[in-house]
């Protein structure tokens, strides 16, 4: 038998074999995922502080719709806690059961602490029907709602950092965290008008009111966030403005030997995935193609670094590379 290395042939069958090059030294395309539970922590520290401080003004003040506050940010507490776990899943590598990765964790951190929003703003709207019916004073409102503003600056600046950081890394937690957080701010401005009304007024019962109104918005909030969640992982595309984008870049790519078709997005917490069928003459070898390809999935990704491509290449000239073309 003759082994010609140099092109690859066995004299004995005249089958061609190919040299499988060292791939030891070539760099991913991918960088591993950053992880972001230091912004979990950040939320952790931030809850546990405001819950220390609006229940210390509820206990000064004994104003319902200061506790209800302060329980809405015990559920910030959990929340955040839940969404430690998930940030830190959420980076795993891909293993033999969870071939895509396990970035879809942050949606289930964004649907618990959905759930929980519900049981507080249950609690809450209860303690607020029965403090309407059996009304209570309300005592040095100065000082609780001191501490009241001094909590909700606390959310605030941590809500910023946490949609920012969310949105600019794509993260659902961060953003879901950082959403209720900053729907906590807006209530605890409703709940410090309800109490100062209390106290310019003397009529006890505003102060229920307000709390049973903060209770229906953080319901709201709640459906939204569980809506969301489910909504992702049925594998939702990604946003108009992103696939448009995509579809002008493959558009521009375009001509007589090369078309695009079935093309489909999909996102899974930060990581984004994008398949398409590239059309290209039947009579380009397969290195010709597999060129092409690459240095078309090169440019995407200079575009979208976080992007995970897959493309498939097929003749232009096949009918049946068009059976898909309306997907």
């Amino acid at each position: 038998m003759t082994l010609l290395f140099g092109e690859h042939r066995l004299g004995w069958d005249n089958a061609w074999v190919t040299t499988i090059p060292d791939t030891s030294a070539v760099t991913p395309r991918h960088q591993p995922p950053e992880d972001l539970s230091r912004f979990a922590w950040l939320s952790i520290a931030a809850a546990t502080a405001t819950i220390l401080l609006k229940a210390l003004a509820w206990w000064i003040t004994g104003s319902v719709g200061l506790l209800s506050d302060a329980a809405e940010s015990l559920v910030n507490l959990v929340a955040a806690v839940i969404a430690l776990v998930a940030l830190k899943v959420s980076i795993r590598p891909p293993d033999k059961n969870h071939q895509f990765g396990h970035s879809k964790a942050e949606y289930f951190s964004a649907g618990a602490e959905g759930m929980m929003i519900f049981i507080a703003a249950a609690v809450i709207i209860y303690t607020a029907i029965q403090r309407f019916f059996h009304p209570q004073s309300i005592e040095d409102v100065g000082i609780g709602l001191l501490v009241s503003v001094l909590a909700s600056v606390i959310n605030g600046a941590v809500a910023w950092v946490l949609l920012r950081n969310g949105r600019k890394r794509r993260s659902m937690t961060l953003i879901a965290d950082g959403k209720h957080l900053l729907t906590d701010v807006w209530t605890s401005v409703g709940v410090l008008v309800g109490v100062g009304l209390v106290w310019l007024t003397g009529w006890q019962r505003l102060d229920p009111i307000v709390a049973f109104a903060v209770g229906i918005n953080i319901l709201i909030t709640g459906a939204k966030l569980v809506e969301q969640s489910g909504t992702a992982l049925l594998d939702v595309s990604l946003p108009k403005e992103e696939n448009a984008a995509i579809r002008d870049f493959l558009d521009a790519h375009s001509n007589d030997h090369m078309r695009f078709h079935a093309v489909r997005t999909r996102e899974a917490g930060y990581r984004q995935f994008l398949e398409f069928h590239m059309l290209v003459p039947g009579f380009w070898t397969v290195k010709q193609g597999h060129d092409a390809m690459e240095d078309l999935i090169d440019e995407i990704l200079d575009k979208w670094p976080e992007m995970r491509v897959s493309g498939h290449l097929e003749p232009i000239e096949d009918p049946r590379s068009y059976e898909d073309i309306d997907v």
